[in-house]
């Protein structure tokens, strides 16, 4: 019996636009009901895996970002860190609990950041195929140099998600960065485009991430043989891919922040923050 009146009926956000065109959530705080969930997730013994790139030195930023990943994310759940990294012996000993571990994946390093940024797509694609759809059922792909300051569970997990980019958050479509050069795999027309996802944070079921990071890594090789570079490199091949291939979920500027950026009365929560760095002497 239901003690209150199903929460559907009565939208809890109005301020926001909380589902999408073609009716896939968009994920704010107020638009669920995480004990309903976690409750959900925990009969399922739900695994997650969340892939995170630490080459060169951004092994400097794998403490923190799993530190407070610790406090805030999927917590309760069984979650598995796969590191990819070309210093294993810089990656921090962290003693973690039962249910909960970090796996080192060793990758090459490439001369160029956009280079090791592409090739994320490649070697995600691989180790689903070859590992991950034996380890966990959701993959979280996210960046390293990040934190999580407040909670982010299982209301984010859907066959296929993207996350709306925090610079582009209320900017109309014409301005969106979309690869915009009709020579490369990656273009997008000015009248086409939902939303402008961010490259640094998606996820999905681990044969729907194979597919997305497959479709991705494939069109950056036929580029790469015409010698083109699409404009924001794999964020410009994810962008593409969701044109054509609808994430199921969408989860909102919460769950990726700026802390430089002018914050919009929307905002309730700040859960997962870009720590402020020096690019080019982490890049080179």
């Amino acid at each position: 019996v239901f003690n209150q009146e199903p929460e559907i009926l009565h939208p809890k956000r109005t301020d926001v636009l909380v589902i999408t065109p073609w009716l896939a959530p968009i994920v704010w705080n107020g638009t669920y009901n995480i004990d309903i969930l976690n409750k959900k997730y925990h009969q399922m013994g739900v695994h997650v895996g969340v892939t995170i790139f630490a080459v060169k030195k951004y092994t400097v930023f794998v403490k923190t970002f799993i530190k407070t990943a610790e406090k805030f994310f999927m917590v309760g759940h069984k979650v598995n860190y796969y590191v990819f990294t070309d210093r294993p012996d810089d990656i921090p000993k962290i003693a973690l609990p039962e249910g909960r571990q970090m796996v080192i994946l060793n990758v090459p390093s490439y001369q160029r950041w956009q280079e090791v940024s592409m090739r994320r797509m490649e070697m995600i694609r691989d180790f689903s195929q070859q590992r991950f759809i034996k380890e966990v059922d959701y993959l979280v792909c996210v960046d390293v140099d990040m934190q999580f300051t407040d909670d982010v569970g299982v209301e984010i997990l859907s066959e296929v998600f993207g996350t709306l980019h925090p610079g582009f958050y209320g900017a109309s479509r014409q301005h969106f960065t979309y690869e915009r050069r009709p020579q490369s795999q990656a273009y997008i027309p000015q009248d086409e485009g939902d939303f402008y996802y961010a490259g640094g944070y998606f996820g999905g079921t681990v044969q729907e991430v194979y597919k997305l990071t497959d479709f991705c890594h494939k069109a950056m090789m036929t580029d790469k043989q015409d010698n083109i570079e699409a404009v924001w490199h794999d964020e410009s091949y994810l962008n593409k891919y969701f044109l054509y291939h609808k994430p199921t979920k969408v989860l909102s500027i919460e769950y990726l922040w700026e802390n430089h950026f002018k914050v919009p009365n929307v905002l309730q929560r700040r859960r997962f923050v870009a720590i402020p760095k020096q690019h080019n002497a982490i890049r080179n």
